[in-house]
């Protein structure tokens, strides 16, 4: 029994460890998984940040006969309204708050879609230094954005969240500021590969 749940947790450590190194070879919007239960249809560039059960996303009064009223308004205790309020121009609301309007999963599709176009032209160095500059500020204000919008749920909620929740906001922070600390040399790499080609 000891070695069946010994082999269990190197099995789990493995999957953790290959899961990161994954996020840090892929290219950004497949890094972009949250790690947590997301929305039905989450955006494919959704960052790595862990969304709330979906009802957390409704009114805080459930209607009669939703799945949500038989369990206690407190048992998710984090408000997304009130995020909102707090952080209005915040991007996880663009690109990751639990959503089912058709509209909204359309605009993410097509700024996922946008945003791997992009990607391939710096990849390829076809992309202008300013659409390499434009690529690697969206990458910041992202991470930035997730950043602060995990620290708060965790300032305002760590005592009330599941530990699970708690270790899944502490990872998308330490994934994003890594990412952080990558694009000045992501950046200047690219800018030197298509300077690089054009030269004469």
């Amino acid at each position: 029994m000891r070695k069946t749940i010994g082999l269990a947790l190197i099995a789990m450590t493995a999957l953790v460890a290959l899961l990161a190194l994954v996020w840090q070879a892929a290219p950004e919007t497949e890094r972009h998984a949250a790690p947590a239960v997301a929305p039905r249809q989450s955006s494919p560039d959704a960052p790595s940040t862990p969304s709330p059960p979906e009802s957390a996303s409704k009114a805080s009064a459930p209607e009669p006969g939703d799945p949500a009223a038989v369990r206690s308004p407190s048992a998710y205790p984090v408000n997304l309204e009130e995020l909102r309020r707090r952080l209005p121009d915040n991007l996880y609301w663009t690109l990751g708050a639990p959503t089912d309007d058709e509209g909204v999963l359309r605009q993410r599709a097509e700024r996922a879609r946008q945003t791997n176009e992009l990607y391939g032209k710096v990849l390829s160095t076809t992309a202008t230094e300013a659409e390499i500059a434009r690529y690697y500020a969206e990458r910041r204000r992202v991470s930035e954005d997730y950043i602060q919008f995990a620290e708060l749920v965790l300032a305002h909620h760590r005592d009330q969240l599941p530990a699970d929740q708690i270790g899944l906001y502490e990872l998308s922070i330490k994934l994003h500021r890594a990412r952080l600390a990558d694009i000045p040399r992501d950046m200047n790499d690219a800018l030197a590969r298509r300077r690089a080609k054009n030269r004469p």
